[in-house]
């Protein structure tokens, strides 16, 4: 990391995702054991907080180009770190309901805002390398913040969950150290003013066609979202999909399902920075992007071949499954970033970062509804359908993007 804002934004990203990561690993332990809380009030909570982060991340983007990107981030992980520390000590159910809200929705909001930062702060020429890295970072940090966790869940004791929950508070208050050496940018509402001839401030009432429509009316910008939002879905595979196939409808072990997610970890470190290379332009993040979802879609058949088997060959399955599913993970991922800052405008990459973060929320709230109720319980089939949908969205993507590059919005004058 020799560009020293990628150093600090790897520094930001490696502190907050060792956080992320022991959270991870004992937030359900907690909520249970030292809450008291029934997994049936737990998810009840949990799909009301995806709701709050649904909601929160277009608005986080907007505020992002209005006050600049470094600000809002700032700002959110205070509100981040309070939410968090509230866990700690959530007694009665509509508190934890409440801080299980602002949470999600603060995650949501986080996201949208530093995407808008790598938008100011990254040049494009080099940007999606640079994302490459983070995100390895970002899985190394998850990895060793979950390793952590166990620690704690081997130890089982209420002071150690209550610990670790404030830990990870700790860590967004940590991250605002490498966050003051990123350069801050102009927020866009400003340079729009100040950028124009005689750097007048007046607000320009004459027509102009050079003004982009806004996010969430630019239909060709919304078309790759959702498909972006779908494919994304693989997240959820991973996460729910097939730990619930292995276990509820194949013989291999179940020990298996936390190597797999160990085997997903591990392959995004080692493969994302040579996923995203000369993925810099849009016909090359279409192709990166068709084929990742091609390779979901692969995922989700060969996982589909697992049930009915003996231990070992459903083991194998289920390996060659993952190791399809991230490589679809980190193309697809590469494909996406270009995407989503390629089209959009400069003076509204907030708000056009907080609808692509819309769309990936959207699939994070309701993806688990989707493969619990439409897919397992239709067992070999339901997979094809998943995959058929992975492939349809991958084969789309292509030409969607063409026509949002013919229209796209261009920069204020």
């Amino acid at each position: 990391m020799a560009d020293p804002v990628v150093r600090s934004l790897g520094l930001l990203i490696v502190v907050s995702a060792t956080g992320n990561g022991l959270f991870l690993a004992v937030s359900t332990l907690w909520f249970t054991r030292g809450l008291g809380y029934s997994t049936s009030r737990i998810g009840l909570a949990l799909t009301l907080a995806g709701v709050c982060g649904v909601l929160a991340a277009y608005p986080a983007g907007r505020a992002a180009d209005r006050y600049g990107a470094k600000r809002v981030l700032a700002v959110l992980h205070v509100l981040q770190a309070a939410a968090m520390a509230g866990f700690a000590f959530a007694g009665a159910y509509p508190a934890f309901v409440l801080l299980a809200c602002a949470v999600t929705a603060g995650s949501r909001a986080n996201a949208a805002v530093r995407s808008t930062l790598y938008a100011h702060g990254l040049p494009a020429a080099t940007r999606t390398p640079a994302l490459g890295l983070l995100r390895a970072v970002n899985n190394a940090g998850i990895g060793a913040g979950a390793a952590l966790g166990a620690g704690v869940a081997a130890f089982d004791h209420h002071g150690a969950y209550q610990a670790a929950i404030l830990a990870n508070a700790l860590t967004f208050l940590l991250a605002l150290l490498p966050l003051r050496a990123v350069p801050a940018a102009r927020p866009a509402a400003e340079k729009s003013l100040s950028d124009r001839p005689g750097g007048s401030h007046r607000p320009d009432r004459s027509p102009s066609p050079a003004r982009s429509p806004g996010a969430l009316r630019d239909r060709p910008y919304l078309a790759v979202t959702a498909l972006n939002a779908i494919v994304n879905m693989l997240y959820v595979v991973l996460e729910v999909a097939l730990p619930l196939w292995l276990v509820g409808h194949t013989s291999a072990p179940r020990p298996l399902v936390g190597v797999l997610l160990v085997l997903n970890t591990v392959l995004v470190v080692a493969l994302q920075v040579r996923a995203s290379r000369g993925v810099n332009e849009l016909p090359a993040a279409a192709r990166a992007f068709r084929l990742g979802g091609l390779l979901a879609a692969l995922a989700c058949v060969t996982a589909a071949a697992a049930a009915h088997r003996a231990p070992a060959p459903a083991t194998v399955i289920l390996l060659t499954a993952v190791l399809l599913l991230t490589l679809g993970e980190v193309t697809s991922q590469a494909g996406s970033w270009t995407l989503g800052y390629a089209l959009a405008p400069d003076h509204a990459q907030g708000a056009y970062q907080g609808v692509f973060q819309t769309g990936i929320s959207l699939t994070q709230a309701l993806g688990p509804v989707v493969v619990t109720a439409l897919v397992l319980p239709h067992g070999t089939a339901g997979w094809i359908v998943l995959g058929t949908v992975f492939g349809g969205a991958a084969l789309a993507l292509p030409p969607t993007a063409r026509r949002a590059a013919r229209h796209r919005p261009v920069p204020y004058p």
